[in-house]
C-alpha cells in the first residue's frame, strides 16, 4: 500500500511538471530569455524556499541547517543542471513537447538512475544493483520506441506539416540538444543525492520525514538558477530585450507573471512529489533507487499526452499512433517493474 502511495504521489508531481511548459505557451510579448528567467525565479527559488521553509521544524533554521553540513556539491550539481534546464527548453523548442522531453527525460533517467548508484559502489551485474540496470533498461527500451514513432510521424508529413504543428521544429539540431540536455540534466539527481547530510540533520532535529528532502531541493535549484540567470540575463544584453520587461502593458505584464508563476509551481511539483514519495520508500532500497527513474518515466508518458492534446501527433498515420502507444505502455511497465521483483 505504501509503495501505491509513493507512486501515485510522484505521478500527481509529473503530472504538474508535464503541463508547466502549458502556461508558458500562453506568455505574449516576452522573448525566451524573458519568460524563462521569470518563471525561473518561481520555479528554482520561490517556491523551493518556500518548500524548505515550511519543512523545518521549530527549533532549527535554513540558515543553521546549511551551515551544518557542506553544501557546495548540492549546488555545484544544480549549476550543471541548469546548463540542461536551458537546453531543455529548446529541445522543446525544436522537436516539440512530446518528443523533445522523451529525448531529453529518457537520457537524464538514465543517467540519473545509474551514476548515483555508480557512485554508491553499487554492482549493477548482480542482485539489486541488475534489477535497477534491467528496469532502466525497460525505461530507454520505452523512450527509443517513443523516438521511433516520432520518426515515423517526421517522415508523413510535408515540412510545411511539420512547423505548423511545431513552429521552430528541427530534428538534427532538437536531438542534439535533447541529447545534451539529458546529460547534464542528470545532475539534479547527484545534487539531491549529495546532500544526505542534510537529510540526517533534518530527521535529527525532528523534522516529518515526508518533508526531509526539501531543502536539498532548494540548494540545487539554486546552482542551476544562478546558470540559467547568466545566460537569460546575456541574451537580455545581446538581444537588447530587457525592455520588454516594462514596455509591455500592464494587462499583459500580469497575465505573463501568473502564467510564469504558474508554470514554476507545476513544475516544483515534480520535486515536492518525489521527494514525499521517496520518504515512503525507504522499505524497498531497489525501487529508491529507482524513483529517479519512475519520476522521469512518468514525466515521458504525460508529456506525450500533452502532444497528443495540443496536436503535435496531428496528420500521423494510424502505425504511428500504435507504436506510439507501444512505447507509452512501455514506459508504464517500467514504473512497475521494480515492484515485481
Amino acid at each position: 500500500m505504501k509503495t501505491l502511495l509513493a507512486l501515485l504521489i510522484i505521478a500527481i508531481g509529473s503530472l504538474g511538471q508535464s503541463s508547466s511548459y502549458v502556461p508558458i505557451n500562453k506568455v505574449r510579448n516576452w522573448s525566451w530569455e524573458c519568460f524563462w528567467l521569470i518563471q525561473g525565479c518561481f520555479a528554482w527559488l520561490i517556491f523551493p524556499w518556500l518548500g524548505a521553509v515550511c519543512s523545518l521544524p521549530d527549533n532549527l533554521s535554513l540558515i543553521a541547517l546549511y551551515s551544518s553540513v557542506p553544501v557546495w556539491k548540492s549546488i555545484l550539481y544544480g549549476s550543471l543542471w541548469g546548463i540542461g534546464g536551458l537546453t531543455f527548453g529548446l529541445s522543446m523548442r525544436y522537436l516539440g513537447v512530446a518528443l523533445g522531453q522523451s529525448i531529453a527525460l529518457g537520457t537524464c533517467s538514465a543517467f540519473g538512475t545509474l551514476l548515483p548508484a555508480l557512485f554508491a559502489g553499487t554492482d549493477l551485474l548482480h542482485g539489486q544493483g541488475l534489477i535497477l540496470l534491467v528496469g532502466v533498461c525497460i525505461t530507454l527500451a520505452g523512450i527509443t520506441i517513443i523516438g521511433y514513432a516520432g520518426s515515423l510521424r517526421t517522415k508523413g508529413l510535408s515540412e510545411e506539416e511539420q512547423r505548423e504543428a511545431i513552429k521552430d521544429f528541427a530534428l538534427t539540431k532538437g536531438l542534439l540538444v535533447a541529447l545534451l540536455a539529458g546529460v547534464m540534466s542528470a545532475c539534479f539527481a547527484l545534487g539531491l543525492d549529495a546532500g544526505q547530510g542534510i537529510r540526517d540533520n533534518m530527521a535529527a532535529a525532528g523534522a516529518n520525514n515526508l518533508l526531509a528532502g526539501l531543502p536539498v531541493i532548494l540548494l540545487v535549484t539554486v546552482g542551476g538558477f544562478i546558470t540559467n540567470a547568466i545566460y537569460c540575463l546575456y541574451q537580455n544584453t545581446k538581444n537588447r530585450t530587457f525592455k520588454e520587461y516594462v514596455q509591455i502593458s500592464a494587462g499583459d505584464k500580469v497575465n505573463n507573471i501568473l502564467l510564469c508563476a504558474l508554470a514554476g509551481l507545476l513544475w516544483y511539483s515534480q520535486f515536492f512529489g518525489l521527494e514525499l514519495g521517496k520518504s515512503l520508500m525507504t522499505d524497498t532500497p531497489v525501487l529508491l533507487a529507482f524513483s529517479w527513474c519512475i519520476l522521469m518515466s512518468l514525466n515521458i508518458l504525460f508529456s506525450n499526452l500533452w502532444g497528443l492534446v495540443l496536436h503535435e501527433w496531428k496528420g500521423a498515420k494510424p502505425i504511428t499512433l500504435v507504436v506510439l502507444g507501444i512505447g507509452l505502455m512501455v514506459l508504464l511497465f517500467s514504473v512497475f517493474f521494480p515492484s515485481l521483483i
